[in-house]
């Protein structure tokens, strides 16, 4: 069964379970990212306080198209909301030059991101996370020795020795570690329900290179319903609203018999590659570092993957805090040792991001420029042989980005393109 803070407990906030005033280790938000950093930091044994400003459930905007590389990650809970396997894609640019790529077995999953997060958190609880939802973060700051980071909350004040910050797009924990985002981009989504005949749409996604700079639709099917989608870089709502309502009357879903279940907007953002990712005791992941594929938007496997990092650096922190304090006698450490010791736990996980995930950020960023140029390229491009080979690969997770960038050649004529 889902597991959340009860209504009754909302008011206040749990205490650390060792008795100590301050947690090891405080996540705010709880979506992929900060559940997963959650999980990584009670499973190395931190103690670990999980936040979300929402009551969980709660829907989110958010295609729920999982890659291969992001189902190597998930507990075996969330492998439970998995409602569709998909084995076969149809293209088309500007609605129009349709062609399909079916392979034999399936190589994306979807999921519905309000059963997703809440099992991802209910994984967070399994390992000794304690979640309390319905607490907004107001206040981010750090005692005046830098040893502690303090958060006020609609339920009152917290300390933890390590604040993550997974609180999505422009979120509070964001604007305090100065994240600076190199572009940003609105995504519109309708979630309707699955037509009546609904074999036409079964394990297959839709995606439509739209007519505006770098943005595209898609049609994700769920179990019982489609989640139709567009996203455009951020400045023209209305254009982006009217692709939505013109891609939903091409595929037929606008009429009397198309019911729209939720309708919903969110800002990605993708960070420029100098972004902080850290100020002093403050770490962000995922969407709030601004994580993400510039080119497909595809954001949860990078949340699943810094947030994992980021709570493995967490826990290492407060062990490495733990380790100094035996060594010395003392209850605590001195506050330079204790910085030394959360700082060059935390200096890991930066080194790890730059290292595996800017990379492929880097290359997405590149694809992007090009397939805002010429659309209809990269479109011809996903129809030979190798390219939807690629692609199929890459959705596997048998491939990725960053190794796109590695080849020079391919490189050299993705920025001749842009």
């Amino acid at each position: 069964m889902p597991r959340s803070t009860p209504p009754a407990e909302r008011a206040g906030l749990p205490s650390p379970p060792d008795g100590r005033g301050e947690w090891d280790v405080v996540v705010v938000g709880a979506g992929p990212a900060g559940t997963s950093a959650a999980r990584a930091a009670a499973a190395r044994g931190a103690t670990v306080l999980l936040l979300d400003r929402a009551a969980f459930p709660r829907y989110k905007t958010c295609g729920g198209g999982l890659l291969g590389e992001s189902l190597e990650l998930l507990p075996e809970r969330a492998r439970a909301a998995i409602e569709s396997e998909v084995a076969e894609s149809v293209f088309t640019h500007r609605f129009r030059r349709p062609f399909r790529l079916r392979r034999p077995a399936s190589y994306l999953a979807m999921v519905r991101r309000a059963d997703f997060d809440q099992a991802l958190a209910d994984a967070a609880q399994d390992a000794g996370a304690r979640f309390a939802d319905g607490v907004a973060v107001r206040e981010v700051a750090e005692t005046d020795d830098g040893t502690l980071v303090q958060l006020r909350t609609s339920a009152g004040t917290l300390s933890a020795h390590v604040v993550i910050g997974a609180d999505g797009t422009g979120g509070r924990v964001g604007r305090y570690v100065g994240v600076t985002p190199g572009g940003v981009d609105l995504g519109l989504e309708d979630e309707v329900a699955m037509p009546a005949d609904a074999t036409p749409w079964r394990d297959r996604v839709l995606l439509d290179w739209g007519g505006a700079s770098g943005s595209y639709a898609w049609v994700f099917p769920k179990r019982d319903s489609l989640t139709v989608g567009v996203i455009q870089r951020r400045g023209a709502p209305d254009e982006t609203r009217a692709y939505l309502t013109a891609w939903r009357e091409h595929l037929g879903l606008a009429g009397p018999d198309a019911v729209t279940l939720h309708s919903s907007g969110h800002l990605t953002q993708w960070r420029t590659p100098s972004s902080p990712l850290r100020r002093g005791g403050v770490v962000v992941a995922g969407d709030a570092a601004g994580l993400l594929e510039p080119w497909t938007r595809e954001g949860i496997s990078f949340a699943l993957r810094s947030g994992t990092w980021a709570g493995e650096a967490a826990a290492s922190a407060a062990a490495a805090r733990t380790s100094s304090s035996t060594s010395t006698g003392a209850d605590a450490p001195a506050p330079d040792a204790a910085r030394r010791a959360r700082d060059t736990a935390l200096d890991a996980y930066e080194a790890r991001v730059t290292a595996v995930l800017a990379p492929e950020q880097a290359a997405g960023a590149s694809i992007l420029k090009a397939f805002e140029r010429h659309p209809g390229f990269i479109h011809a491009l996903l129809r030979t042989p190798a390219g939807a080979r690629y692609f199929v690969r890459f959705c596997r997770g048998e491939t990725t980005l960053a190794r796109i960038g590695r080849h020079r050649l391919v490189m050299r004529f993705v920025r001749a393109l842009a």
